[in-house]
């Protein structure tokens, strides 16, 4: 995720919130649609001043905003004793070396107040009474059926009082954490089609699903074994050319695993022959 919206972000974000298309937008600011398309493209580097004073009027925002300049679209003069921060909290958001768009969308997200209620809860200790007397009582039920029990404590149901009691702090560090999660997956796969955002399909997928067609081939075990190296290293077999496959088979004839001799492309049928071949039904 990038630190800030792009220009061109932040212009496709503010005509999208309002439901336009490009043809309306183009119809209510006298811009090119065209022009409104070549803004809004992640490889576009210009825009005329005209046209940014214009957008930032229609969008009722500053062209400080659309220029990435500040992060208020809304609240361009909200002073800081509306934010209800302290001077360290104002300092660490000042020159704090993080990504403070993803502070921004953290804060933003609906099931922020939860996780801040939760997290409030456990901080004031505003449960604990609730939980110990709970506790408590549970603890009492279970030492009158050990008495009973003649002091035995392996017994189901002594053993179901026993963990039925809560551990606040394990309870509570499991729900917050849990908040936090839910929170960070929501904003990741918003984030999924950015252009910053990692591929899913790593190296190592892609080397181990063609290591597994490798094993799946249906040829001599010679050609698997080759098949199979040359997956280790990400390389498609079939798609060798002719002159790779021969320096190839040049290489493979100094090794001693191989247990006959691989003959090249054109001679009589080879024990290796290049190429597609069948393979195994998964």
């Amino acid at each position: 995720m990038q630190p800030k919206l792009t220009i061109q972000e932040r212009l496709k974000d503010l005509r999208v919130e309002r439901g336009l298309t490009l043809e309306q937008l183009s119809a209510e600011t006298d811009i090119s649609k065209s022009a409104l398309g070549k803004y809004e493209a992640d490889d576009f580097k210009d825009i005329s001043p005209f046209s940014m004073v214009e957008l930032a009027k229609f969008y009722g925002v500053s062209t400080d905003y659309l220029l990435g300049l500040t992060e208020q679209k809304n609240h361009p003069n909200t002073e800081l004793n509306a934010l209800h921060l302290g001077d360290d909290a104002i300092e660490v958001l000042r020159t704090g070396k993080f990504n403070h768009r993803l502070l921004s969308e953290l804060i933003c997200h609906k099931d922020f107040q939860r996780f801040m209620l939760d997290a409030e809860i456990y901080v004031d200790r505003i449960a604990d009474m609730r939980v110990n007397d709970m506790n408590a009582v549970l603890e009492a039920v279970r030492q009158m059926a050990l008495m009973k029990n003649g002091g035995d404590e392996n017994d189901l149901h002594l053993r179901t009082l026993e963990v039925a009691q809560i551990r606040e702090d394990e309870y509570f560090g499991s729900l917050i954490a849990d908040d936090l999660k839910g929170i960070l997956r929501g904003i990741r796969n918003e984030h999924r089609p950015d252009t910053m955002t990692a591929d899913e399909t790593t190296l190592v997928a892609t080397v181990q699903g063609q290591l597994q067609d490798a094993m799946n081939f249906e040829g001599s075990s010679e050609e698997k074994q080759v098949r199979s190296f040359l997956a280790t290293f990400g390389i498609d077999y079939d798609k060798l050319s002719k002159e790779q496959f021969v320096t190839l088979i040049e290489i493979l004839k100094l090794s001693k695993y191989m247990k006959s001799p691989i003959s090249q492309r054109g001679k009589a049928r080879s024990q290796m022959a290049h190429g597609k071949g069948k393979r195994k039904r998964k």
